[in-house]
């Protein structure tokens, strides 16, 4: 607490000496931090969102679209919209649509949920397939 009060004090300080000089007429030197108090950290310019679209190196893998039509037809046999398949394997609906339309970036966790909610393979070599109960051993 007298930490706090001393920091205070001096800051108090240190402000009536810039305006008693500005009342005196004296010139007072100021200079403005650029974008201070704003959060312009993560700014994205012109040049690097044109990068992203123009470097084929630096991608990120999209689910193929075979898979996306598989995942329609079996959420379709099943009798579930996006919203209720969603709803099912405990994601946003929007999740689904992006896997079906090719936009989403895989994960095998939520393929694997909604391979168990359609019954159909997702990934390897059988896609499309009917997805093997586990045995239990």
């Amino acid at each position: 607490l007298v930490l706090v009060l001393y920091f205070f004090s001096v800051l108090f300080c240190f402000f009536q000496a810039i305006t008693s000089a500005q009342r005196r007429g004296e010139e007072v030197q100021t200079s403005k931090k650029w974008a201070a108090g704003q959060n312009k950290q993560h700014l994205v310019t012109k040049n690097t969102a044109k990068l992203d679209r123009e470097t084929e190196e630096l991608h990120h893998d999209r689910v193929p679209l075979e898979v996306g039509k598989v995942i329609q037809q079996g959420r379709q046999e099943k009798g579930l919209t996006q919203k209720d398949l969603a709803t099912k394997i405990n994601e946003k609906p929007q999740v689904i649509a992006d896997y079906e339309c090719g936009r989403a970036i895989p994960n095998n966790q939520v393929m694997g949920k909604i391979e168990r909610a359609i019954g159909l393979k997702l990934r390897g070599k059988d896609i499309g397939q009917p997805l093997e109960p586990k045995t239990k051993k």
